[in-house]
This record gives C-alpha cells, structure tokens and sequence, in this order.
C-alpha cells in the first residue's frame, strides 16, 4: 500500500501543530498540507486528493461539515473530524465522517482515528481495483461474446473464475457463496441478482429466488409428493424449484 496523503485544517496554528506531532513519524504517512480555513481545504482536497483529512468543525470560511458536503462523493476523502465540540457528532457521521475525535486527545486516540481512516482507504482502494479488473476482463470481451472469466474477491484477494468452473450461487445475507466444479467455496460481498448480471442467461438461471444455477450441471428434476420440485445437480447438492420459476427454468431445459 502506498504512502497515505494527508491534509489538516484547523483555524488555531497550536492545534494544527499539535496534531501533527502526534502523528506517526513513518514512511507510510505523508502530510502534504495544513490549512486554517475551510475554503482553503476545500481547494487543496480537490487539488491534491489527499487520502485522509482532519478536520476542525468550527473555521472561518466554512466549518468542517460545509467542506464535506462542498466535494463531490467521489471527491471526498476518509475524513475525521477534531473539534472541541461534541454536539456536532450526529451531523459529522451524518456525511460518513470515519471518526470524531474530541479535543484534548492525546497520541493514542488519534492513532485509533488514523487506522479506521486507513481502513477506510484501503478498502476504497480494494474496491477501485476491482472496477478496474471486471473493466479489463469485460473490455476483452466482444458485444456478441461474454466474458470468460468472474472476478470474485473473497478473503482479500482477487479470484479469477472461469464460467464453466462455476456450479451454483446461492444468496447469504449480504454475501453470495459461489460453488465451483471442484467443491470450493468463494463468499464474495455481493449480490445474487449482480452475479447473475456478469454471468448472463445463457447458460446460468435462477431456480428460487436465493439460487442460481449452471444448466449443464443439473442431472435431475425430482417431484415431491407435494407437488414441488427439486433440482438434482451433479455434485449431488439439491436445490428447491420455486414454483414462480418453474415454467422459466423448463423452457431453459427445453432450448438446451
């Protein structure tokens, strides 16, 4: 990970001061400015891009909210707020500040500010990279050709898949858990209506509002004595039809 860019402003020189002494002396932080008022932030965020901010609430200009709400959401840093005041706090995570820190602090309540602001940016930063990479995959492929391959993040790294490895995905609160060929298991955070998104109805279908699945791993079509049906898939696992599916899932086997 990079150096992270970061950029203070507070209208009191003391304070600016005191701020940065306290921070981390390493190579993994770089200050690239200080400001003491909010319209001078507001300029430097947008010049320089700075990955963290400490902002003061109270400052000539504008206060530290009106700096956040001046920058566009892709503008916006990981920013927390240092301020004298606690009354500001609901409107701070109002605007998805990640931390308010009341002052006086000292060395170790601001280095828990920093590592959730560093949080904050390396997931940002996970997050951006993998646009990048299901950009580059989705680029290679030609209008009438799907991409071969999912990007699935899971345990922080990148798993590339190629479709025919990929057997069913069933949904799981706010994950998905990806089930392979092979018997392994991806559980990316994501949805199961954007997997079934990037990866097409050609040869992937929905069985139940909760499960995807591959057509050509399914082996069997098995009735209840309740009228539902069940899906066999080579793997073994058995999965429920929903009966709002059913019609949708047998025209797929028909056309196949």
């Amino acid at each position: 990970m990079s150096a992270l860019r970061i950029l203070v402003a507070d209208d009191e020189p003391l304070a600016r001061e005191r701020l940065l002494a306290l921070l981390p002396k390493d190579l993994s932080l770089e200050v690239i400015g200080e400001y003491g008022t909010g319209t001078e932030a507001v300029e430097a965020i947008r010049r320089d891009k700075p990955d963290i901010v400490f902002l003061d609430m109270q400052m000539p200009g504008c206060g530290g909210i009106e700096v956040v709400a001046g920058l566009e959401p892709q503008e916006r840093p990981a920013v927390v707020f240092v301020t004298a005041h606690d009354k500001f706090a609901v409107e701070a995570f109002g605007v998805r500040a990640v931390d308010y820190v009341l002052k006086p602090f000292d060395r170790e309540r601001l280095g828990q500010a920093l590592e959730r602001a560093a949080e904050f940016v390396q997931a940002r930063r996970a997050n951006d990279l993998g646009s990048r990479i299901e950009g580059l995959i989705a680029g290679a492929a030609t209008p009438s050709r799907r991409p071969e391959r999912l990007a699935v993040k899971a345990d922080g790294r990148y798993v590339f898949l190629k479709l025919e490895e990929i057997a069913w995905v069933e949904a799981a609160d706010n994950y998905v858990v990806i089930h392979t060929t092979a018997g392994e298991r991806y559980m990316p955070r994501d949805t199961l209506s954007s997997i079934e998104e990037r990866l097409g109805s050609e040869d992937f279908t929905r069985v139940s509002r909760s499960v995807l699945v591959r057509l050509d791993q399914v082996k069997e079509l098995q009735p209840s004595a309740q009228g539902d049906y069940s899906i066999l898939l080579r793997s073994g696992v058995r999965v429920p039809l929903s009966r709002n599916l059913r019609g949708r899932f047998e025209k797929f086997l028909m056309g196949g």
